[in-house]
Formats: structure tokens, sequence, C-alpha cells
């Protein structure tokens, strides 16, 4: 899998993004989750608690990244009425084994850091988690991979005395991926105080492609707001 989030930046520029947006959109599709959901690639939280406001079921909030636990298991801790529900899982998606099959998985903006050999690996094992009916939900754009760009600013927030900003560059595109460069500076005024370059690769599959991986793992299409797409175990 690859990814180029700096979690320092995440939760200042994701609460402008996306967040909002799934906030709303999310909630009808677990109304009937009452026992057990699971969050792939939960990042810093900021959709798991949410998720643990809208069911009274037990949440698996699973992330690879440490730095991202950090802030995942901090914003836990300022909710003690969630310690006792939500367990975070530290290893990889296809290492996924737990007890009982679940009634859904929620995977937010986490389809574009699957490399193509990993995601088709990756369906099976999640289809064998899931309970039959069960619900895999995941953010979608259509449209395929992004063409290369120049550098130009995506966000920008103010944190006191500093400016937090990142920019990107799209510097190669093939039929399914794209090379991505982005740079997360921290400025004063005019004074740069840090600059972090991250490079990496973002996957876009085809509909069609992605269609065909979902059905061969046993999953078939259910209905779903625009922006998310929702499958259910046969």
């Amino acid at each position: 899998m690859a990814d180029y989030i700096s979690p320092v930046f995440y939760d200042l520029l994701a609460v402008n993004s996306h967040i909002p947006d799934v906030r709303k959109k999310l909630p009808p599709l677990l109304t009937g989750g009452h026992r057990s959901i699971l969050e792939i690639g939960a990042g810093t939280g900021l959709i798991t608690t949410s998720v643990a406001e809208w069911t009274p079921a037990e949440i698996f909030a699973l992330e690879p990244s440490a730095a991202m636990r950090a802030v995942l298991l901090s914003r836990l801790a300022e909710r003690p009425d969630l310690l006792e529900r939500v367990t975070v899982l530290p290893h990889d998606a296809l290492s996924l084994d737990l007890d009982d099959p679940l009634e859904a998985m929620v995977m937010i903006n986490v389809m574009y850091a699957l490399e193509p050999g990993y995601r088709k690996r990756l369906w099976p094992v999640l289809a064998g988690q899931l309970e039959p009916g069960g619900l895999l939900i995941f953010t979608w754009r259509d449209g395929g991979p992004p063409k290369p760009r120049p550098m130009r600013q995506l966000d920008s927030r103010q944190v006191g005395r500093h400016t937090y900003t990142v920019s990107s560059e799209i510097t190669e595109s093939d039929d399914e991926g794209a090379t991505c460069r982005y740079l997360y500076r921290i400025t004063q005024g005019d004074k740069l105080l840090s600059e972090e370059e991250l490079i990496g690769h973002a996957y876009r599959p085809a509909w069609e492609t992605l269609r065909e991986e979902l059905a061969s793992a046993g999953f078939v299409q259910a209905d779903a707001p625009d922006g998310l797409l929702a499958w259910r175990r046969t």
C-alpha cells in the first residue's frame, strides 16, 4: 500500500475536505448495524468516533500507521464512553482475522492507496470476514486517475502564528494510477519553519475493473449516495 499523508497535517485539512460530506452521507447506510462494524484505514479517528455515535455496535478500527494510531488513541482517551467499545487493530487488512463475522465494513479515502495486486487479494479477505448480507462501504470517484499537472496549493490553515499549507503535483499518470508529489509546509509570515516532501502512487481503477473484482469476491452492489459505493456479501 502507498500513502503520502502527513499525520501532522491530517486533521487540520480533513475537516475542510471529505469529512463533512462523509458524516452526512454515511449514517443512513449504517442504521442496521447493532453488533459489529470494522473501519479499514481509520486514520486519526475522525470517522471512527462518528460511527460510534451513529450506532451502538462494537467497532474495530484498523490503522497500520503508528503515527495515525497515536492520534486515534488520544481521541479515544478523551471519550471514556468509547474505550470499552472501540478496539484499535494495528496490523494490515490482509491479516484481518476476527472471531465473529461483521455486519459492516467502512473504508474512507482508502481506495486510492490500494495497489492493484493488493486490492485484488483484499476483497476475498473482506468477504470472508463479513456475514451474509453484510455491507462493504467505501468512498469512490469515477473517471480514472488524474492527468499530470504542475504543483499547486490544495489547502491552508492558520494555527496561531503559523500557517499550515499543503501543495501537490502529479508527475506521471497511467491507466490506473498516478505518481503524486506533496509538499507540507509550516510558515510564519515569509519564514519557512519546516517542509516535508512525500511522494507516492495513487490508484483509481476503472469502474468495470472494480465491479468485476468485487463480483468475483462474492459481492453485489447496493444503493448508496453519490461519492460512496456499497456492496453486500452474497
